[in-house]
């Protein structure tokens, strides 16, 4: 491992907040999985919403901006308050993986549950039941087409 290497991970090691430390504040959206506060970016634990630039089909098989609409809807329902994420782990971009909560609601749940993200069940099978909720109230991008955001992801990735 070189001396750069090194730095780096240690670098992310010591932002990395102390076991069983929470973060608190107020947060900014950066899409509909991901906050930032205090500088520090968190990627929900257990979900996986639409990228910012993923489209998908409503009821009437009109195209929308289902990514946008998922980080849109997600500020808007956090509002002013103060969010609390306790870390889990971090990801391969060095986000820090974390379940979040706001006015004591599990941020994760109700993204599923109200059909602007899915289950991330290769990571997670915490928001399932969540997700079938939102599959039978056709919440959200179930009300229409859609495809899932890791698969968006793998097809935008293979292209040219």
């Amino acid at each position: 491992m070189t001396i750069r290497a090194a730095f780096t991970v240690l670098l992310a090691l010591a932002a990395f907040p102390a076991a069983g430390a929470s973060l608190s504040g107020q947060a900014t959206v950066i899409d509909g999985d991901t906050l930032e506060i205090h500088g520090q970016r968190i990627r929900l634990h257990g979900v996986d919403a639409p990228e910012s630039r993923q489209s998908c089909e409503d009821a009437s098989g009109r195209s929308y901006a289902c990514g946008r609409a998922a980080a849109f809807a997600l500020a808007d329902w956090i509002g002013r308050a103060i969010v609390t994420c306790k870390p889990r782990d971090r990801d391969r971009y060095g986000r820090i993986l974390a379940t979040c909560t706001v006015r004591g609601e599990d941020m994760g749940a109700w993204l599923v549950r109200s059909g602007h993200a899915l289950a991330f069940r290769r990571y997670s099978l915490d928001y399932v039941p969540a997700e079938d909720a939102a599959r039978a109230a056709e919440a959200g991008i179930w009300q229409g087409r859609f495809t899932p955001p890791w698969e968006w992801r793998r097809r935008q990735a293979a292209r040219p």
